[in-house]
């Protein structure tokens, strides 16, 4: 059974011959191989900024509970510029790579550029959108999630919690009580 393929194992025909039935799976299984390959597991084995700020601007934590995925992450900026970052990401896959490709890049992005950043991933998943360019561009591996809009909070988990952080930042650079941020 090494190196065969699933659709011919387990068949290739709906009823009646008509296509579908187990042909319809194997297509899905291989949609699956096109997100979870070697390049997001190389990503989620290491992921940079694992280590927690000790004293960070803003901490925030992403819950899905769609899949039970968990980041939490630290943020110093120095006025408009990410300066540190930590975070601790139990996540699967698809989170783990995302946050490792945040990771790999935020030191010196700027708020409205992490915004930007969000906001095409946002468009990219749900509206079939480019994805993001420029420093982040490497999100361009969880394209194919786009398909999959059961995976899309998780993939969202990190740009999630730096979108809040930042706010979070600014409202206390402003004078904004945290609890009228949130209102």
């Amino acid at each position: 059974m090494r190196g065969a393929r699933l659709p011919y194992i387990i068949g290739t025909g709906g009823s009646k011959g008509k296509p579908g039935g187990f042909h319809q799976l194997g297509r899905h299984m291989a949609d699956l191989n096109e997100i979870y390959n070697s390049k997001l597991l190389e990503l989620a084995a290491h992921i940079p900024h694992s280590q927690r700020l000790a004293s960070p601007d803003a901490t925030v934590t992403a819950h899905s509970k769609l899949c039970g995925s968990t980041v939490s992450i630290d943020l110093n900026m120095q006025a408009d510029r990410v300066t540190g970052y930590g975070q601790t990401v139990k996540a699967c896959l698809l989170g783990q790579a995302a946050s490792a490709i945040m990771g790999a890049h935020i030191i010196g992005a700027n708020a409205g550029e992490l915004r930007e950043t969000a906001a095409a991933m946002r468009h990219m998943l749900k509206d079939n959108g480019p994805p993001p360019t420029g420093r982040f561009a490497d999100l361009a591996i969880l394209e194919p999630v786009r398909h999959y809009k059961a995976r899309h909070g998780s993939v969202m988990l990190v740009f999630d919690a730096v979108e809040r952080a930042i706010d979070e930042i600014e409202d206390k650079r402003s004078g904004v009580p945290a609890d009228a941020a949130n209102a």
